[in-house]
């Protein structure tokens, strides 16, 4: 009720400000272009009139085909970058008395213009919301212009501010909650999909199941990233144990595991704005007060790098911890491995487990970075690499992008810290030692 009586105030003052200005006699007219709405909003009139120039920008850009958002984001990139003369006289003033009243006039002086465009336009009723479909959108124009980054560094250093933890909420979803934001968890659930509401409400109304999500004061009923999660006895060794229809409800308080089976990020508009460190940790925190009896915090997370890099492996025959026997084997379909007997199965097994092992602890990208994405999120969070799951994900996509494989990364509250600086500072994965194990030795 808050926030709906707050958009009505907004937009009230807004209205007022179209009056004020005269914009009423605009609405809809094309002929008063964009590029004169924007330097109008940037000529620093009252905050009313601002917030009616910044929803008239607004609605004309939201009626643009995908060429004119092209030519808006051009605009932006030539036009809105930062104001040259200034810029030229703060540099001269910095280099005859570099003081510290100088070094802030350089600092506002070389900030671009579209910057403060963008905070203006944020004034508008919803113009977060539509912002944040700008960035989406202007992903898709960098790949037509990739001169437009610029534009994006802009985005991603206002949004990195705008949705920083201060002002973010954790919800729990469940079963009641209401139905425009059920249908947005089944939307953009990104790892295990969702097949309708009865699975959907398989995931939330048991007394072992949890979901939350983070949401910002601007973005109502819009959720940005959420967890589900699995209350269990033990760490699980597949998806589909902890989906299955068939499992028997454990009463929560005798959990002595939680399990983070799915992340999903809600806003694409969002990439890069990192929020699951902070939910994981804080989700972890929440149900340890609820439920003491919980000891063990754990993902079961995928590994969508890893048959990419095993197929170069593959493909690049000399690697001296395979024989020509193992890269034959690996080099096999998918769809053959199915019929495989079980020696033959126990065999390829062991080879994956032994494959994965590498990949996750030792191949590393030109960068020298770890190759795998889920497996940097986890352990730049202070997770450890806990345990190689063989047949974890039997799904099609499972297979296709991990041969099956799963991995448990387990978050051990007094250790975060510690595995979280080993990884940032020396690029150190902290794993078990039962995943070390599975390590070849490599050859003097």
């Amino acid at each position: 009720m808050d926030m709906a009586f707050l958009g009505e105030l907004l937009t009230s003052v807004a209205g007022r400000g179209r009056a004020l200005i005269g914009l009423e006699r605009f609405a809809g007219n094309r002929n008063r272009s964009l590029d004169r709405l924007c330097e109008d909003l940037l000529s620093g009139r009252g905050e009313a009139s601002g917030m009616a120039l910044a929803q008239a920008v607004l609605d004309q850009w939201e009626r643009l085909d995908p060429p004119g958002r092209l030519g808006f984001f051009r605009l932006l990139q030539d036009r809105f970058g930062p104001d040259q003369e200034k810029l030229s006289a703060a540099i001269a003033r910095y280099q005859s008395e570099p003081d510290a009243a100088a070094i802030a006039a350089l600092h506002i002086a070389s900030e671009p213009r579209r910057q403060e465009l963008f905070r203006r336009l944020n004034l508008a009723p919803g113009g977060t919301h539509v912002l944040v479909r700008m960035r989406e959108a202007l992903f898709e124009a960098i790949e037509a212009d990739p001169a437009l980054k610029p534009v994006d560094d802009d985005f991603r250093h206002l949004f990195g501010s705008w949705f920083n933890r201060g002002f973010l909420v954790l919800r729990r979803i469940d079963w009641h909650t209401p139905a425009n934001v059920l249908e947005k968890v089944i939307r953009y659930e990104a790892v295990h999909e969702i097949q309708g509401w009865d699975d959907l409400r398989r995931r939330l109304e048991p007394a072992d199941r949890r979901c939350f999500a983070f949401f910002h004061p601007q973005l109502v009923d819009e959720p940005l990233i959420f967890v589900e999660v699995a209350l269990t006895g033990a760490i699980p060794r597949s998806i589909a144990e902890v989906l299955s229809e068939e499992r028997e409800v454990l009463p929560a308080q005798n959990a002595s595991t939680a399990v983070f089976y799915s992340i999903s990020n809600c806003q694409e508009g969002l990439r890069g704005i990192s929020f699951g460190n902070f939910l994981i940790k804080q989700v972890a925190e929440d149900l340890k007060r609820e439920l003491p009896g919980l000891d063990t915090f754990v993902t079961l997370s995928p590994v969508p790098g890893f048959a990419r890099w095993l197929a170069g492996v593959v493909a690049e025959p000399g690697d001296p911890l395979l024989t020509n026997e193992e890269l034959s084997e690996l080099a096999r379909p998918v769809g053959e491995t199915i019929a495989l007997d079980e020696p033959e199965r126990a065999r390829r097994d062991k080879l994956l487990g032994q494959m994965a092992a590498q990949y996750l602890l030792r191949a590393r990208a030109s960068s020298g970075r770890i190759i795998d994405p889920v497996a940097r999120f986890h352990l730049g969070n202070g997770a450890r690499l806990e345990r190689i799951n063989i047949g974890g994900n039997l799904s099609a996509r499972g297979l296709r992008e991990s041969h099956g494989v799963m991995v448990n990364y387990r978050y051990d509250l007094d250790d975060i810290e510690a595995n979280h600086e080993a990884f940032a500072s020396r690029n150190t994965v902290v794993a078990s030692s039962a995943v070390r194990k599975l390590l070849r030795p490599v050859s003097a």
